[in-house]
């Protein structure tokens, strides 16, 4: 996630960092040279009569800023409901610590406690590792003893597995009297809606824009590109490719920052920084457990990951 401020206007005009243009960079660079191409044999093509009216283009391109806006509409919706569950995540564990501190009675039941903290975040980074598809290992190393360890390191939905094994917890310190039922309920509570964020963050990340729309506004966008240098053939001389090349970055680029927001748990600058948020949840989870934090140390790139 990009974490760097608004600069000036105009030096903003010149942002790299943290822009789409680098990637589209090349595709610009080939309807530039397929426009000067265009200009150069301006009368060949006006002698075969390719050239269309310039009023089709503005209707269709306001048709198709319609559709671009709506496309980034629903991927920012993702993105956001995203960034809400992992809000949330952060609330209800915490939550959960308190109560492990404050409503579990009596002596001698700090290992135990410290345990279930533990157990939370490793939660928190198994479900960043399931979003992102990567390895959960470190982190089990370093947060889990050898049983939960060797228990949950092979499981395919470690989150919901660790979730199973907090229940567990719960239910161990009301048998053994160190809960009534009604804080046991509580705890169920909290950890209910630890699983619907599961849920919820499992469904936007395996149900992603239907493939036919993508493929069908992707099309649309670059044939209307391509074409639009037909458009102003008649009048267009040497500063159009420059002017058709700014139209056509308009909508390439809506594209693309719609493609990185559908998939809100990447690693890209405009996605989410799990890894981030996931490392603030274990810090003030190992305060609570009056642990030392490990305050990470300032980054000087440009964005979080």
């Amino acid at each position: 996630m990009i974490i760097k401020k608004k600069t000036h206007w105009f030096l903003m005009l010149f942002e790299w960092n943290g822009s789409v243009l680098p990637q589209l960079l090349p595709r610009l660079l080939l309807l530039f040279i397929y426009s000067v191409a265009i200009v150069y044999y301006r009368d060949t093509f006006l002698a075969y009569g390719l050239s269309l009216n310039p009023a089709t283009f503005t209707l269709f391109g306001i048709a198709l800023a319609i559709f671009l806006g709506f496309r980034n509409n629903v991927s920012y919706d993702r993105f956001w409901e995203a960034r809400k569950l992992w809000g949330a995540l952060l609330n209800d564990t915490r939550s959960l610590a308190r109560q492990a501190h404050t409503l579990v009675e009596g002596e001698g039941y700090a290992v135990e406690q410290t345990r279930f903290i533990k157990l939370m975040t490793a939660l928190v980074h198994a479900l960043k590792h399931q979003l992102r598809h990567t390895d959960s290992r470190y982190d089990f190393d370093r947060l889990l003893d050898n049983g939960d360890k060797i228990k949950y390191e092979n499981t395919v939905f470690k989150p919901i597995m660790l979730l199973k094994e907090l229940g567990i917890w719960v239910n161990t310190a009301k048998k053994s009297g160190r809960i009534d039922a009604i804080t046991q309920a509580n705890f169920d509570t909290n950890l209910n809606k630890i699983s619907d964020i599961i849920g919820g963050c499992e469904r936007i990340a395996s149900t992603p824009i239907p493939y036919t729309y993508s493929i069908l506004l992707h099309r649309t966008v670059y044939i209307y590109c391509f074409l639009l240098p037909f458009g102003f053939i008649n009048s267009m001389v040497w500063l159009g490719p420059v002017i058709i090349v700014f139209i056509a970055y308009t909508f390439v680029a809506l594209e693309a920052i719609a493609d990185e927001l559908e998939d809100p748990f990447g690693v890209e600058p405009n996605d989410l920084a799990l890894q981030t948020m996931a490392n603030n949840i274990e810090n003030t989870l190992a305060e609570i457990d009056n642990q030392k934090i490990t305050t990470p140390e300032k980054s000087t790139a440009y964005f979080l990951t």
